[in-house]
C-alpha cells in the first residue's frame, strides 16, 4: 500500500491529495476531517458497528474484554480481537497510554512508548530565539548521520520555535533523531539554506 495506493483510496472517498516537500501525502485541503467522515461511511455500509464512548478496561478473570461505558461496564468475549490503541501523546482525546499498565498485568511485553512527530530542542541564544521564533525556514536540505552510520538527507521546511525546532521536514526525520539521540546524547543537525544553488551562484 504505497503512496499512490494511498491516494487512489483517499481519491475513491472523495478527498484529493498533494504530496507536500517532505514527500508524504496531505489532503489538498490540509483537512482530515472529510476523509474520516468518508472512511467511517464506507465502513458502516460495510457493515461495521461503532461504539463510541467505551473505554477498555482490560481483561476480566475469564478473559473477556472490559468497557466503561456511560451504562457502566460490559463484557465482551469477541472470537478474535484486534487491538488499535494509538500512543500517548493526546490524553486529552483518550491516547494517553494506559493501556500498557493492562497489557503489562497480563503479562505481554510491550516495547517502550517513544516520541515521533515531534519537535526538538537546541540551545538557542536568547537573540536569536526572540527575533525568529516562529519564523518558516524554507526550502532546506537536512542533513544528518544516524547512531548506526546511515547518512539521512531530506529536503522540505520547518519552523524556529523558542526553544527548538518542529514542522514537516522536523518530523520526518524525527525517529532517526530520537534513536541518535537515545545513542549518542545528542544529534547534530546540518541544514543547507540554500538547497538549490551552488556555491558559484552564492558568491
Amino acid at each position: 500500500f504505497d503512496a499512490d495506493a494511498l491516494r487512489a483510496w483517499a481519491r475513491d472517498l472523495g478527498v484529493e491529495t498533494m504530496i507536500g516537500s517532505s514527500g508524504r501525502v496531505f489532503p489538498v485541503d490540509l483537512k482530515a476531517a472529510p476523509l474520516l467522515r468518508g472512511w467511517v461511511r464506507r465502513l458502516r455500509e460495510q457493515g461495521v458497528r461503532f461504539h463510541v464512548q467505551h473505554r477498555w478496561q482490560g481483561w476480566s478473570a475469564q478473559g473477556a474484554l472490559r468497557f466503561a461505558t456511560p451504562q457502566g461496564e460490559i463484557e465482551v468475549a469477541p472470537p478474535a480481537a484486534l487491538f488499535a490503541l494509538g500512543g500517548a501523546s493526546w490524553p486529552e482525546l483518550g491516547s494517553d497510554g494506559a493501556w500498557v499498565h493492562s497489557f503489562a498485568a497480563a503479562g505481554i511485553p510491550v516495547a517502550r512508548l517513544k516520541p515521533a512527530n515531534c519537535g526538538f530542542e537546541c540551545d538557542w541564544s536568547e537573540v536569536f530565539a526572540t527575533r525568529h521564533a516562529g519564523a518558516p525556514v524554507k526550502p532546506v536540505c537536512a542533513t544528518f548521520r544516524a547512531a548506526d552510520g546511515t547518512v539521512h538527507t531530506l529536503q522540505g521546511e520547518f519552523i524556529v520555535t523558542a526553544d527548538g525546532v518542529e514542522g514537516s521536514l522536523i518530523y520526518a526525520l524525527s525517529a532517526s533523531l530520537r534513536d541518535c539521540i537515545d545513542a549518542n546524547g545528542v544529534a547534530e543537525l546540518r541544514l543547507d539554506l540554500a538547497p538549490d544553488r551552488d556555491l558559484a551562484r552564492l558568491g
